[in-house]
């Protein structure tokens, strides 16, 4: 069976630490593919946010 895992932070460092996390759990043979997404939202007039996400595709 195939399933996903789905990530979202505001930081990318936050993303890379909560997605190697995950693939340590699973086997190497199991991971499908990655993929991942950056978007940038302009809140008001001086604050820029910015969304990292990410997609696991694997096997179960």
């Amino acid at each position: 069976m195939i399933k996903v895992k789905l990530f979202d932070q505001e930081h990318e460092k936050d993303l890379e630490m909560e997605m190697n996390k995950f693939l340590e759990k699973i086997d190497e043979k199991k991971l499908v593919d990655i993929k991942y997404n950056i978007a940038a939202l302009q809140e008001d007039d001086e604050e820029q946010i910015y969304c990292f996400s990410s997609m696991i595709i694997y096997k179960s």
